[in-house]
């Protein structure tokens, strides 16, 4: 179920790109939507020069 505190959006996107993103998700113990988030984060902190992006959500304790 999503967070109530996030956004949803539709994204179509190209089968080949999915299952690179599912592949480097799974090798990083991520669902593909966090790892998406992970990715839109690192493409906006190298894109704004900001050390900084809005924080990476935290993994729930195991």
């Amino acid at each position: 179920m999503a967070s109530p505190d996030k956004k949803s959006f539709l994204l179509r996107i190209d089968p080949q790109l999915w299952a690179e993103i599912e592949r480097l998700a799974a090798g990083e113990l991520r669902s593909v939507n966090a790892q998406v988030e992970y990715l839109l984060r690192e493409a906006l902190r190298t894109r704004t020069g900001k050390s900084k992006a809005p924080a990476e959500p935290r993994k729930p304790p195991r």
